[in-house]
C-alpha cells in the first residue's frame, strides 16, 4: 500500500487504489451500521472522509477514536456519495496517539481567537490557522523566489547589534552580566566593558544599515529575518518579535524604490492567489461571516479575494505627504486624530486615503524630515526627506522606505540631530567616504503582509507563537 498525504490523495483521486493515510481526527460520527471519520494531516484545508462499515473495526478501537487523536488508516480510495469527491473505505485503523475528549481543548465547535492564542501549541490543527500557516509559507517562498529571479543576493544581517537603526531606543538588551550584581564603573554605571562583547548590545530592530553595506558592494541585496521592538504596545498591529524583508539597491532613487515596492507587492499577492486558492477561498468565507457581525457603517467594501485582486489590478496612486495633508484637511470625515502638516499620519488617515478618497493603494512620499529616520535623504527644500510609505486597504502602512542619504556631512549631521553617537555607526558613516553612491530600499513587515493576505484582524494570529507584552509562552 502507498503512504500518501491527503493533499496528494485528493488531487490524484486514483479510484480503487490501496492507500495508507495518516492524520488527526477532526470529527467522528457514528450510526448503527457505519462510522465516518474526518481526517486532516495539515497539507490541505480539506479533510478526507474515512468510512468504517459496521463490524470492520473492533468497537473497543473505535471507542478510542476522538477529535484530536492521531490515526494511521489503511483502506481503498473510492468515489464518494457525499459532498466530497473521494473517500477511504477503511480496512484497518492504527491509533498512533489518543486524545482524551475531556481534556483536548480544540473540539469541533467555534473557538474565539483569544482562546486559541492560549492554545498556540494546538491551534494549527484548526481550519483557520492551518490555512494561515500554509499561506505564510507560500508568501515566504514567493519572497525568496522574487528576489532570486530578479538578481538580488540574500544577505544575513546580525541579530545581535551594537547600533540602533531607528534611533528609537526601544530595544531588548543582550547581556551575560549578573542581573543582580553587575560590575560597575567608578562612576557607578554598569560596566559593559566586562560584558561578553565588551560593549552594550541589543537585539536588532532592523537589518537595514548592514543591508546598505551589502548593497554598496553587491548592488542588489535583500534581508529576511527576525527583528525585535521592546515597545510596550498591546495593539492588534504590533508584535515584540516579527520578521522583516528589506531590499536595498545601489544606484536606485526614490522613483526606482516605488517601482520596486509596487512590483514586489503585486507579485506576492498574485502568487498567493494562484497557489493558495483553497485556503484563500475558505478565509474569504470566514471574512464575509466576520463582516456580517459588524455594524453596517464599519463593514468592508471588499471581500477578501476582492481586496487582493483590487491591489494587483490597480496602479498605486502616488502623491506627496503635503498633498495628502490637504486631502485629509478637506475631507468631510471627522478624524479621531487631528491632522496638520508636520504630524505623523495615523492608520485612520492612511485608510481614508486608500479606501475612501482614491479607492486604490497609495504611495505617499516626501515626509517632514523630523518625523522620519536619520538615514533618509534630505530633499532640496530642506524640510522633507525622500521617504515613501505604501498604504493598503484595511491595514494602512504596509511598506516604509526611502532613498538614503549618501552625503557624508549631511548624514553625520542628521545622526547628531537624532542623538545617535558617531562611534556607534562609524562603519556606516565610512561608506559615505569610500565610493558613496545614491541608493534606496524599504522594509516590509512580513506579518503585516500575512495579515493583509489572510484577512485576519490581529497580528498575533498570523505568526505561530506571538511575542507581545506579558506573553512569551511556547
Amino acid at each position: 500500500m502507498k503512504k500518501i498525504f491527503i493533499q496528494q490523495l485528493i488531487a490524484e483521486a486514483k479510484i480503487d487504489s490501496n492507500v495508507i493515510v495518516r492524520g488527526w481526527v477532526r470529527t467522528k460520527r457514528s450510526s448503527k451500521n457505519v462510522t465516518f471519520i474526518n481526517l486532516n494531516d495539515g497539507t490541505t484545508i480539506h479533510n478526507i472522509q474515512c468510512v468504517v462499515e459496521g463490524g470492520q473495526i473492533d468497537e473497543t478501537i473505535l471507542a478510542k477514536i476522538n477529535t484530536g487523536a492521531c490515526l494511521e488508516i489503511q483502506g481503498k480510495l473510492i468515489a464518494s456519495q457525499g459532498a466530497q469527491s473521494v473517500e477511504v473505505a477503511v480496512q484497518s485503523v492504527n491509533i498512533l496517539g489518543e486524545a482524551d475528549p475531556e481534556k483536548y481543548p480544540i473540539q469541533p465547535k467555534k473557538h474565539s481567537f483569544e482562546f486559541l492564542r492560549e492554545k498556540a501549541h494546538l491551534r494549527p490543527r484548526t481550519n483557520t490557522f492551518g490555512a494561515i500557516l500554509r499561506i505564510r509559507h507560500a508568501l515566504a517562498f514567493a519572497i525568496h523566489k522574487y528576489f532570486n529571479d530578479n538578481g538580488f543576493y540574500y544577505l544575513h544581517t546580525p541579530i545581535i547589534t551594537g547600533s540602533d537603526a531607528e534611533g528609537a531606543g526601544e530595544m531588548f538588551r543582550v547581556t551575560t552580566l549578573d542581573a543582580q550584581n553587575p560590575p560597575k564603573t567608578e562612576e557607578g554605571k554598569v560596566d559593559y566593558a566586562q560584558d561578553f562583547f565588551g560593549k552594550e548590545t541589543n537585539l536588532t530592530v532592523s537589518g537595514q544599515l548592514e543591508g546598505e553595506l551589502g548593497a554598496l558592494a553587491l548592488s542588489k541585496i535583500y534581508t529576511f529575518g527576525p527583528t525585535f521592538r521592546a515597545e510596550n504596545s498591546n495593539t492588534s498591529r504590533h508584535l515584540a518579535e516579527f520578521w522583516m524583508i528589506e531590499p536595498e539597491v545601489a544606484f536606485n532613487d526614490l522613483q526606482d524604490n516605488m517601482d520596486l515596492a509596487e512590483d514586489f507587492l503585486k507579485y506576492l499577492i498574485r502568487y498567493a492567489l494562484e497557489n493558495c486558492k483553497d485556503d484563500l477561498e475558505f478565509l474569504d468565507k470566514r471574512f464575509a461571516e466576520e463582516e456580517k457581525q459588524k455594524p453596517t457603517q464599519e463593514r468592508s467594501e471588499f471581500g477578501l479575494l476582492d481586496k487582493l485582486r483590487f491591489c494587483i489590478e490597480n496602479n498605486f496612486q502616488r502623491m506627496t505627504y503635503t498633498d495628502a495633508i490637504e486631502v485629509l484637511k478637506n475631507a468631510k470625515k471627522k478624524f479621531q486624530f487631528p491632522v496638520d502638516w508636520g504630524t505623523d499620519l495615523q492608520s485612520e488617515h492612511e485608510r481614508y486615503l486608500v479606501e475612501k478618497h482614491f479607492k486604490k493603494p497609495v504611495i505617499l512620499t516626501d515626509y517632514p524630515e523630523h518625523i522620519k529616520a536619520f538615514y533618509m535623504k534630505l530633499s532640496e527644500d530642506g524640510k522633507t526627506v525622500r521617504a515613501m510609505d505604501v498604504l493598503f486597504p484595511g491595514i494602512g502602512e504596509i511598506i516604509g522606505g526611502s532613498q538614503r542619504e549618501e552625503n557624508y556631512d549631511k548624514l553625520k549631521k542628521r545622526a547628531h540631530q537624532f542623538g545617535i553617537e558617531e562611534e556607534s555607526i562609524w562603519w556606516y558613516l565610512e561608506t559615505r567616504q569610500f565610493g558613496t553612491c545614491p541608493h534606496a530600499g524599504f522594509g516590509l513587515g512580513f506579518e503585516r503582509l500575512v495579515l493583509f493576505v489572510t484577512g485576519m484582524t490581529n497580528i498575533r494570529d498570523v505568526i505561530p507563537f506571538p511575542r507581545y507584552p506579558k506573553s512569551a509562552e511556547f
